[in-house]
């Protein structure tokens, strides 16, 4: 409990990095040493830590020397290339990028469904994609009460699950909306501003997008059923932080909405916001800038008597992304 660690956090300048660096901070990780890594464009920037300025140094093969974890999130390509030397200099690395999360070498691990995993690893460990945690988070307390027998999803996703560059597009496509100007799209294919994109990242040949066909794949993964029927509709929405999810989910037994509510109160990372009659129910507003998985409009699906309808909302930087990182961490390094 009082050892304290050399961490590095890959990406530091990105959104989830930044957000990795403050999580850090707020959840008191017992840090010796912070090295923030990134691209050659973000040389010399100085971010605050612990009432301190660290520079960014550009990320290289040899910038793992001496860390004891390695905190990634720059994107596949970069996990690729840079993961395997932290490991063999020695670090535990968390990746948050899609890169190594089918392997099945590699853990892929929310720490409120599946710990156990993570004590499989050999110092590489994969973060699920955001909307992806989220959901299981949720649906594994319940799965504890009676087995999934499917799971029908669509998701509602906040630009900020792309980066800054469509968070700061859907800022000035708004503004020019507004201005009754035409709004010009170079993030997305369509303009975002007072829209619905139901296309998160690449299409594959059975037409599904990659974001979709990851909650199929990743779900299966994590909550160790490889033949649970998943089917997912992931949809980018202008909304500027926060994802929400409409769930259905058949089990091998009815669970009433009562018995649901009460299971998923006493779950940990869940919080329960149900109440129609005072139109109290999960927003992305609310979830904003909060560690827990909210969850309502817990109801009965009328259509089939053993199935549930969720609704599920959750800060995509922070559980969706970097507070799942240092909570594995934690749980590996038992901070």
């Amino acid at each position: 409990m009082g050892k304290e660690y050399r961490v590095a956090v890959v990406g530091a300048t990105g959104m989830v990095g930044m957000t990795m660096r403050e999580i850090l901070e707020e959840r008191r990780f017992p840090v010796s040493e912070l090295r923030l890594l990134a691209s050659e464009r973000s040389r010399g920037r100085r971010l605050p830590f612990r009432g301190e300025e660290i520079e960014v140094q550009v990320l290289e093969e040899s910038s793992f020397e001496g860390i004891d974890l390695a905190l990634f999130s720059a994107g596949a390509e970069i996990s690729r290339r840079f993961a395997p030397h932290a490991v063999r200099a020695g670090a535990l690395v968390v990746d948050n990028s899609s890169a190594f999360r089918m392997d099945p070498d590699v853990p892929l691990v929310v720490p409120e469904v599946n710990p156990e995993a993570a004590f499989g690893h050999r110092g590489l460990i994969a973060n699920p994609n955001c909307s992806t945690i989220q959901m299981v988070v949720v649906l594994k307390p319940l799965h504890d009460r009676s087995p999934l027998r499917r799971v029908v999803v669509s998701t509602y996703q906040s630009v900020s699950g792309t980066g800054r560059e469509a968070v700061d597009e859907l800022r000035a496509q708004t503004e020019a909306v507004l201005r009754g100007e035409e709004p010009v799209p170079q993030v997305y294919p369509h303009p975002i501003a007072f829209n619905c994109l139901p296309h998160i990242d690449v299409f594959h040949p059975n037409g599904y997008t990659k974001e979709e066909m990851k909650m199929v794949e990743e779900t299966r993964k994590i909550m160790g059923i490889p033949d649970l029927p998943v089917s997912a509709t992931t949809v980018r929405v202008p909304v500027f932080i926060g994802h929400s999810e409409s769930v259905n989910a058949e089990f091998e037994d009815p669970i009433s909405p009562e018995e649901a509510r009460r299971i998923l109160s006493e779950a940990p990372g869940v919080e329960v916001v149900d109440d129609p009659d005072t139109f109290r129910y999960p927003l992305a507003v609310d979830a904003a800038g909060k560690d827990p998985c909210f969850v309502g409009r817990i109801r009965a699906d009328l259509s089939c008597p053993r199935a549930l309808n969720l609704w599920v909302v959750a800060d995509n930087l922070r559980k969706g992304a970097a507070l799942n990182a240092v909570q594995i961490a934690e749980l590996v390094l038992e901070t």
